[in-house]
């Protein structure tokens, strides 16, 4: 096999999902900026596989899983990884190495990296899902469309949780505490209530799916999922609609708060609130009004790879590096 292949891993609560991708590059355009990041055309999926997590069964067998996932890969393509890289929710502690924050609850605690590393042979990078989405959305998604030349991304997902990822010139900003890009911790508004971080009001408390949910059943008096929140609301039920102006009023809010002290080009919104089509009207309005320019440049816009934004950057944080030999 020839040519500049990567290797990543999505480790996720439900599934762990494997590719290989061998890149394609084209010319940068010119720019002004001292740096440019690789402009990345296209690229071959060589391998692709998923299995099981099966977490119940224990953080040794989530191990063995990894393990047997990618022993399958390299049997398909006939090579090893000489070095992997890993997406996963939650992050790597730098003082101590250990995993916090996931929602695999069994992960929590543990020395995932170190551990991988020792199982695998071999060099592994890791970053939170977040991160990983925003350098695949930058590196093979959206950006590339909307502003060649971008470059700052923030990566923002609004799901169940909200997080977010800083790409500068093509290169993650993690940060001394690893935290870089958890927007989704800043303070919002204290209707929010607790966060399960233990502050109150934090954007996730606000304008989550699950926030979102919540506040609906509060002046509604009964239950429904965010989908039919959003159909409500397009039929012109006022608690929906109420439900809907609060994401834009406070979209609006949390995200002109980035755009103040990153000024990106590009905001990627992944999650499943960020298939709601009002963000990208009624809400980009709504992000103007707060920042501190005359006007609004900053692109924001829906993602382009959908689930495959995980794996694909997980692979890309290895970027440079040859990641198999024959």
């Amino acid at each position: 096999m020839s040519g500049h292949v990567l290797w990543g891993i999505d480790l996720g609560g439900s599934k762990i999902e494997g590719v290989v991708l061998q890149p394609t590059t084209k010319p940068c355009a010119k720019s002004r900026a001292k740096t440019r990041a690789k402009s990345w055309a296209s690229a071959n999926v060589l391998c692709r596989k998923r299995i099981a997590t099966q977490g119940s069964q224990g953080y040794g067998h989530v191990l063995n899983q990894i393990k047997s996932l990618i022993q399958a890969m390299s049997a398909e393509i006939g090579a090893r990884p000489q070095r992997i890289g890993f997406g996963m929710p939650g992050t790597i502690e730098p003082a101590t190495g250990l995993l916090r924050g996931s929602n695999s609850q069994n992960l929590n605690g543990k020395p995932l990296h170190k551990d991988l590393e020792k199982l695998l042979g071999i060099p592994v990078a890791m970053e939170n899902d977040a991160n990983c989405f925003a350098l695949a959305e930058t590196k093979l998604g959206v950006v590339g469309e909307v502003a060649e030349n971008a470059r700052v991304v923030f990566g923002v997902i609004l799901g169940t949780g909200v997080g977010g990822g800083i790409v500068v010139n093509g290169n993650l900003i993690s940060g001394t505490q690893s935290i870089a890009g958890e927007w989704g911790h800043n303070f919002l508004h204290e209707s929010g209530g607790q966060c399960f971080c233990g502050r109150s009001g934090c954007v996730e408390t606000v304008i989550s799916g699950t926030g979102l949910e919540k506040y609906y059943a509060s002046i509604a008096h009964q239950q429904r999922p965010l989908k039919q929140i959003v159909e409500l609301a397009e039929a012109g039920d006022g608690d929906a609609v109420s439900t809907m102006d609060r994401l834009v009023q406070f979209f609006g809010l949390g995200i002109s708060s980035i755009i103040n002290i990153l000024d990106p080009d590009v905001i990627v919104i992944g999650g499943g609130v960020g298939n709601i089509d009002l963000l990208y009207s009624r809400g980009v309005g709504e992000v103007a009004k707060h920042i501190f320019a005359p006007r609004l440049k900053t692109k924001i816009v829906k993602p382009k790879l959908g689930d495959s934004a995980g794996v694909f950057g997980a692979a890309f944080l290895f970027e440079g590096a040859p990641s198999q030999s024959g």
